[in-house]
């Protein structure tokens, strides 16, 4: 196994951006209040279960659809460009359902879609068209490792950054997101063409 330690620090800079775990902290915070508790461990451990299940199996599902990776992939860029815009712009194109059992809030909506959801399963397979599996893996691992420390610290980091220290973030790992989406869009686009 090669693994590259450029390619890891890109996709975990990718996943970070996507799956939003700072950003999140007022939805984390709001189902702790409604369900009393959370379990870090098991919401990071589903999350990461389901992460890297997708990244070997979405490729196979894809091609028994008839869809290739570098079509997938210009899909999934144009995803990462409108989550990018919705963290810049402060703007909610897509809108989920938030109505949550409080008995199941660990699993859903926390480990899967919030985490686990559209945005970061595209950007898994989009990753996959531009770099090693393995390098993938560990940064979703790594991933993972971060979001059950910001889950375990939420009520702390949301006292420290506050409101506003969260909203820069977002913005800077917006534009960050953008900037690679149009990356991966000009890198698989001409691939079509081919």
């Amino acid at each position: 196994m090669n693994f590259n330690f450029k390619e890891i620090i890109t996709a975990f800079m990718v996943l970070f951006a996507v799956i939003d775990i700072i950003g999140n902290i007022p939805i984390i915070i709001d189902l702790r209040r409604k369900s009393g508790h959370i379990q870090s461990e098991k919401a990071s451990v589903i999350a990461c279960f389901i992460m890297i299940l997708f990244l070997f199996v979405g490729q196979s599902l894809l091609q028994f659809i008839g869809i290739d990776v570098h079509s997938f992939a210009v899909a999934g860029a144009l995803i990462l460009f409108f989550i990018a815009l919705e963290m810049i712009l402060g703007i909610t194109l897509y809108k989920d359902d938030e109505s949550s059992s409080t008995v199941t809030a660990t699993v859903f909506p926390l480990a899967f879609p919030l985490i686990a959801g559209p945005g970061s399963l595209t950007t898994l397979l989009s990753l996959r068209a531009e770099f090693e599996i393995q390098n993938i893996i560990v940064a979703v691992i790594l991933n993972m490792i971060v979001l059950y420390i910001v889950l375990k610290t939420s009520s702390k980091i949301e006292k420290l950054i506050g409101p506003t220290g969260i909203q820069i973030i977002r913005k800077v790992f917006g534009v960050i997101l953008l900037a690679i989406s149009v990356k991966l869009f000009a890198a698989n686009i001409k691939m079509l063409f081919i």
